[in-house]
């Protein structure tokens, strides 16, 4: 070995070492976090947490926010916000359980005529979550108006459209319709089959394709973006739609686990997901986010979630600390965020001394 070939090797970084120097530094950092509260956990309660009991409740928990983070997460690379996810999640499941009742009644025997009916619902529900995102998309890309006031307006919009609808009451689906919320594919719960396959698509869709190099390129210098050649307009409306699919999404799969669909169901997972969002690394003023790091987030905060809602009901016998946990964290996240760009433009205001 050469003098110029120890140099090089001392020269080496520990992380070229082992292959991750190309790795994103903030992934490498949340997958220490998430690795690190799991072993805290699993220390803290050894016979109830890093068990398989456990690990199967944990698995059909998380999807639905997972998915409508990815909902937020594409929004947000473009610089806005969808915060209507939910309330759009709650109409396609309220129309996909009006579907069902109307084509599958009560007295009905057939499974095939069942089968069909939940096909059918399932088709209605993903094109009520499209017409709502694409409403969204006019309204942000074609009359002007900023996204977050936009979706806060259409949040309350279609709340009130599903009260209207169902007069305030819940909408039943039927038994077998359970199995998307609740049954298992080869042992492994199909709620998270169904998040797996959706952050697969939009891993590719994101890193892989025109359409996701656009949504960065447009997050992070919108008028760049149009000089060069970007479609903004097209570009909102279609990210919006994409939004408005994953919410319906995720309203199939609250149907699914409850058996019923209502207009305001889940309403404090607009907060969560867009924890789970900025968690993994999605900055808020556009172009930069992973599917990667939303995943690593979401895994986080469910162990982090577990494991208090078990240390407070065996120490103090209740789990309404996990609101305040997820609200403060989430806050906590974002100033640290903010501390880096705050440092610099104090260092450039500041006037350089004689």
């Amino acid at each position: 070995m050469t003098i110029k070939d120890e140099q090089s090797m001392q020269d080496t970084s520990p992380l070229a070492r082992l292959g991750l120097d190309r790795v994103d530094p903030k992934l490498l950092r949340l997958l220490a976090a998430v690795a690190l509260i799991f072993v805290a956990m699993s220390i803290a309660m050894p016979d109830r947490f890093p068990t398989s009991g456990n690990f199967g409740s944990m698995a059909v928990q998380f999807p639905e926010i997972g998915i409508l983070a990815i909902a937020i997460l594409i929004t947000m690379l473009t610089g806005g916000i969808d915060l209507s996810i939910v309330s759009m999640a709650n109409l396609a499941g309220i129309a996909a359980a009006l579907t069902l009742t109307a084509l599958v009644p009560p007295e009905e025997t057939s499974l095939a005529i069942a089968y069909a009916g939940v096909a059918a619902s399932i088709v209605v529900g993903l094109l009520v979550g499209a017409l709502a995102g694409l409403f969204n998309g006019v309204l942000i890309a074609n009359v002007g108006i900023t996204p977050i006031l936009a979706t806060l307006g259409t949040m309350t919009l279609f709340a009130g459209i599903g009260i209207v609808v169902t007069g305030g009451t819940a909408v039943f689906a039927i038994p077998e319709f359970l199995f998307i919320g609740g049954g298992n594919l080869l042992g492994v719960p199909l709620p998270l089959l169904i998040f797996a396959l959706v952050a697969l698509i939009f891993s590719v869709i994101l890193n892989r394709t025109a359409f996701g190099l656009r949504l960065a390129l447009f997050g992070a210098n919108p008028t760049a973006a149009r000089f060069s050649g970007i479609d903004s307009r097209r570009l909102l409306i279609w990210t919006y739609v994409l939004s408005g699919v994953l919410a319906a999404v995720a309203g199939l799969i609250f149907l699914g686990r409850n058996n019923s669909a209502k207009p305001d169901y889940a309403t404090s997972y607009v907060l969560q997901a867009i924890l789970v969002a900025i968690l993994g690394g999605v900055n808020p003023y556009g172009g930069v986010g992973r599917v990667s790091g939303l995943v690593l987030a979401i895994l986080g905060l469910q162990f982090l979630s577990t494991g208090f809602n078990m240390l407070l009901v065996t120490y103090s016998g209740s789990n309404f600390f996990k609101e305040f946990a997820w609200g403060a964290l989430l806050l906590l996240v974002m100033v640290i965020d903010a501390l880096p760009p705050l440092r610099r433009r104090r260092r450039m205001n500041t006037p350089m001394r004689q």
